[in-house]
């Protein structure tokens, strides 16, 4: 335990926190000028996992927060069925799917980028989301249901964002072209529909063990 606080005291009083401020700010200049922004994230070394996952802690709190404090005017959230944990889960199963697919793709055509490098800057691309969903989290408390159709467009506008850069990452994190980033995202798609339904047989296989192994147990046991 004293280690621990040792630790975090160093990296408070050293450069880490300096270099963990840099990097959170440089999200900024990412999402205004992707291009440069995506170079210099990954081949410059200008970006950082742990504003990566600062910025993913906050797309996750700005989807939870969204749905809890978003004016009950413009809030279809059904709270008896609502869990933080699968809400959080789909944000985070989607991120971790789309980098190992994008990693196998990519791989197969030469891309240039490793996976890490494909978090973060994935990471930096959702930027728009909680940049812009947090304060209309609040506006949406302040207007009337016919002016809550500018929280909506601004919403999808924050998704479009997060998209175009996710291709500007993927193109510059890879060193592709324009077609040759089009096709790796969507061949990660695909990939991640692949994985999904790889994963899901899995599972319901091994259910169908189990269930197996329950039955003839429970035979057996009736049988004695």
């Amino acid at each position: 335990m004293r280690k621990i606080l040792s630790g975090i005291a160093q990296f408070f009083k050293g450069d880490g926190w300096s270099n963990y401020r840099k990097t959170l700010r440089y999200a900024l200049y990412v999402i205004l000028h992707p291009f440069d922004g995506f170079w210099d994230l990954t081949h410059e070394k200008r970006g950082s996992m742990a504003a990566a996952h600062t910025i993913v802690i906050l797309t996750v709190l700005t989807h939870l927060w969204d749905r809890r404090f978003t004016s009950f005017m413009l809030n279809n959230t059904q709270w008896s069925k609502f869990s933080i944990v699968m809400n959080t889960l789909g944000i985070l199963v989607p991120l971790v799917i789309w980098v190992v697919a994008n990693w196998c793709v990519t791989t197969l055509f030469d891309g240039k980028g490793r996976m890490r490098e494909i978090y973060m800057g994935t990471a930096y691309a959702l930027t728009p989301y909680p940049l812009i969903g947090l304060p209309m989290i609040v506006i949406s408390n302040m207007v009337t249901k016919e002016e809550g159709v500018f929280y909506t467009y601004f919403n999808v506008f924050a998704l479009i964002w997060a998209g175009f850069l996710i291709l500007c990452a993927v193109l510059m994190i890879h060193d592709y072209s324009l077609l040759g980033g089009i096709l790796a995202v969507i061949f990660s798609i695909v990939g991640m529909a692949v994985i999904m339904f790889i994963v899901l047989l899995f599972f319901s296989l091994i259910s169908d063990a189990v269930m197996y192994v329950v039955s003839i147990y429970k035979e057996i046991v009736f049988r004695l």
